[in-house]
């Protein structure tokens, strides 16, 4: 079953805008910080300069009272077209009010602050603050006297939006922008896989040969993996044609012979007759096991040749050797040979137990085929140098020294077509041999007689 997957396209533009909006709303809400902080910075000012004109007309009188002639230009400086109302409060000495709004609350100041700001709120309006204290000289003295100049904040707060909103407008053009950039340079970056997947389309079904494309680095390991499994994909679809190929034609001859003494028996009035035709029917079917058997092996092997290493383990050849042959006792009793086995001490090598087994087993039904009722076959295990070595020796009639190669290509019986054997024993033996990294030679047996068999294979790593 398929699922679907938000393209990559879609997953970098949803995660481009998700983090964007993030940090935006964060940027945003420093920007309304700073908005505010610099409307009230100006607003500051203005309200500093009008207390400031406003004090230098606060004068003492001739009966040492404070007077002061209010400089309307100095509040008109105020007003703005937000409709902001302005007020103004002077006070003398402690506990004296001299004019303007006596509830306007004044500002308390720290000590060695000539002006103080804050917010407050006068007449259920949100108002900003500032307090000026300066003293007006008699010439003999000074007296002391603060202005308190207010404004509402209608103006201050549509500067902090302003800004706001110019902030935000570009942070949705960038945004936009990002978006937009990120669409086009990802259709860009998948040209290559759009070219790779056309390619592939456009490729005949049986062309697995590994893709020649190029790619951008981070998908160059996809590759080397559908490569990796085309090749794989390869060496099992020829193994299975070889395994289709050579079935139908190694099969076709004992299949056609069952059906003969099959239809012959049916057809025979003499049972004793009609009873050896199913003997050899039944020993056409055994040799077609026995071709199915060694057909399997050789496909697995064609399979898996690639994959044997990964299951290489640390085992004793001698024990393997022993096992092997001991189960190899009673057809060899069956046909009339005399089995025997030599090892000594453990030999160690690393290997595939089942494939090992395999190996060993063709050895020796090789031998107890072609060796002959009477004949003695030895199965050996010895240690030269660094390898571990398996003979399998007999003194039946051999086969000539120049037929020592044709034997191992497969389906070939060195021209002894009467005989039961598939053509693949020795073929498999060398194949498992090679495998495991070991090598299969040809030799007379002692005194000149029959055939040697030898195997070697590295010892394991001590």
């Amino acid at each position: 079953m398929r699922f679907a997957v938000r393209s990559i396209r879609g997953r970098l533009l949803a995660w481009l805008l998700a983090g964007t909006a993030v940090l935006g709303a964060i940027a945003l809400a420093d920007t309304w910080r700073e908005a505010q902080q610099t409307a009230d910075e100006v607003s500051d000012r203005v309200l500093a300069g009008s207390a400031l004109a406003i004090a230098e007309r606060v004068v003492v009188a001739e009966d040492g009272s404070l007077a002061v002639d209010i400089p309307y230009v100095a509040l008109e400086m105020l007003t703005s077209a937000a409709q902001d109302r302005v007020f103004y409060r002077v006070d003398g000495p402690p506990g004296t009010f001299i004019t303007g709004y006596q509830a306007l609350p004044a500002i308390d100041r720290r000590e060695g602050q000539s002006t103080a700001f804050d917010d407050a709120s006068f007449r259920g309006e949100p108002i900003r603050v500032a307090t000026l204290a300066r003293s007006a000289s008699t010439g003999i003295s000074s007296v002391p006297f603060t202005v308190t100049v207010a404004e509402t904040t209608i103006a201050r707060q549509q500067l902090a939006r302003s800004i706001l909103l110019h902030s935000a407008a570009r942070l949705v053009l960038m945004m936009t922008g990002a978006a937009l950039i990120v669409w086009f340079a990802v259709s860009l970056s998948l040209r290559p896989l759009n070219r790779l997947s056309a390619a592939i389309a456009e490729r005949n079904p049986n062309d697995l040969q590994p893709i020649e494309q190029a790619v951008p680095s981070e998908v160059e390991g996809l590759v080397e993996t559908v490569n990796s499994f085309m090749i794989r994909l390869n060496l099992a679809l020829d193994a299975l044609r070889h395994f289709t190929g050579n079935a139908s034609h190694q099969l076709r001859t004992p299949l056609a012979v069952v059906r003969t003494q099959l239809a012959l028996a049916a057809r025979s009035d003499d049972q004793k007759q009609a009873r050896e035709s199913i003997q050899q029917a039944d020993a056409a079917i055994a040799k077609t096991e026995r071709i199915l058997a060694q057909l399997l092996m050789m496909s697995r092997l064609d399979a898996t040749s690639r994959a044997v290493t990964a299951h290489l383990q640390r085992l004793d050849l001698v024990d393997l050797a022993r096992t092997v042959t001991g189960e190899q006792v009673p057809p060899a009793d069956e046909a009339g040979i005399d089995l025997g086995f030599e090892g000594e001490a453990e030999i160690m090598i690393s290997g595939e137990p089942l494939l090992l087994s395999e190996l060993l087993k063709n050895l020796i039904s090789n031998a107890l085929l072609y060796a002959g009722r009477g004949a003695e076959v030895t199965v050996r295990v010895l240690h030269e140098a660094d390898w571990a070595v398996v003979e399998v020796e007999d003194n039946g009639p051999g086969i000539p020294q120049s037929l020592h190669s044709s034997v191992l290509r497969r389906f070939d019986r060195a021209e002894r077509s009467d005989e039961k054997g598939t053509g693949l024993g020795l073929p498999i033996v060398e194949e498992i041999a090679n495998l495991h990294g070991g090598a299969l030679t040809l030799g007379q047996g002692r005194e000149g007689k029959g055939l040697r068999v030898t195997v070697r294979l590295p010892l394991a790593p001590a």
